[in-house]
């Protein structure tokens, strides 16, 4: 008997095995399929971005999800950065594709060197960095033995030295807190410090409470201490996807656009994101300089000046033993690109 039924056992088992192989070869036919296709258009399975809590275009692209809209075929995922220094540190860490940082970091990023490249310009920071004090302290060479807030290794350190310096003061005048923006303002309400350099929302916040501001980034800009927040993309993701990276570029040109001609939806966008009113998220929107496309191509901006500022930015951070070297001109003109911007300008 045990005869008798193995010879059907064997035919029902042989079956099953052509099923599973069939299916087999059709799903892997499907795969390379769809493989293909995203190598054709550039897309990559995953993009990981790297963003923070500033009211800039950024937060429009994320909030109307023009990203997913634009690579319906791609996993994009959103990692929230409190500073452009962790977010050096997540680029480091192969952790993330495509992120956010001020032009501080980034210009201690490329001093490392970090491999990575500047593909846009967020914003140029206006009034929404500033050195908020204590009514009682008023001007900055009364900080002397104050306690001052900042993220360590942000444009906000970058433009509290420079003041500090401009004043004749050092860093090691004052008592520089290491914190971020949203300990930072926590740290003002229970009055453990004197001041701090932060920027927008926290900024507005402390102002809010009463704290008087001394400098804006603004100020200092005019007086050639620039800061700007950029977005830098990996050497590895820019080499691989550069379709991709000039969509990404595309729906940040698209947001800058929208702010120019809707500001209201703009800032209702942010406002979603920064969990504020929009009336207060449309002033924090005014105190950034926010350029198109077309505009960062040309030569003050990715065209030669966002690399000579990164290169000034890197020998102001050396000299006040910020960071221990800088590397030749050539590593920061080749850590700004116009590429993607004139791809998506078109």
């Amino acid at each position: 008997m045990s005869t008798t039924r193995s010879g059907p056992l064997r035919a029902l088992a042989a079956l099953l095995l052509a099923a599973l192989l069939a299916l087999g070869v059709a799903a892997c036919g499907s795969d390379d399929n769809k493989a293909s296709a995203e190598r054709a258009d550039g897309s990559p399975d995953k993009i990981t971005i790297a963003y923070q809590a500033i009211p800039n275009g950024d937060l429009v692209v994320k909030n109307q999800r023009w990203l997913e809209a634009a690579f319906p075929d791609t996993e994009i995922e959103w990692k929230l950065f409190d500073s452009g220094g962790s977010v050096n540190e997540a680029v480091v860490a192969n952790s993330v594709d495509i992120g956010l940082a001020g032009s501080s970091p980034v210009a201690r990023g490329l001093s490392t060197p970090i491999e990575y490249q500047v593909p846009w310009i967020h914003d140029v920071i206006g009034r929404a960095e500033a050195l908020v004090v204590k009514d009682e302290i008023e001007s900055i060479a009364d900080l002397r033995g104050k306690k001052i807030a900042t993220p360590l290794a942000s444009t906000s350190h970058y433009s509290l030295l420079a003041a500090l310096d401009e004043a004749g003061l050092s860093e090691r005048d004052v008592e520089v807190i290491d914190a971020e923006p949203d300990d930072i303002y926590a740290a003002w309400s229970r009055g453990d410090i004197d001041g701090a350099y932060v920027w927008n929302p926290n900024l507005a916040k402390i102002v809010g409470d009463g704290g008087r501001v001394l400098v804006t980034s603004e100020e200092l800009s005019s007086r050639g201490k620039t800061t700007y927040d950029l977005a830098v993309v990996t050497n590895d993701f820019a080499a691989e996807h550069p379709d991709a990276v000039t969509r990404w570029v595309a729906q940040q040109d698209r947001a800058v656009r929208l702010i120019r001609s809707d500001p209201g939806a703009a800032a209702r966008a942010i406002a979603a994101e920064l969990n504020i009113e929009p009336a207060e998220a449309a002033a924090q929107v005014r105190d950034l300089i926010f350029l198109d496309a077309s505009e960062q191509v040309g030569a003050e901006y990715l065209g030669g000046g966002v690399a000579r500022n990164l290169l000034a930015t890197a020998e102001f951070n050396q000299r006040l033993g910020q960071i221990p070297e800088v590397q030749d001109e050539a590593t920061y003109t080749d850590g700004v690109t116009t590429q993607f911007a004139e791809a998506a300008g078109k």
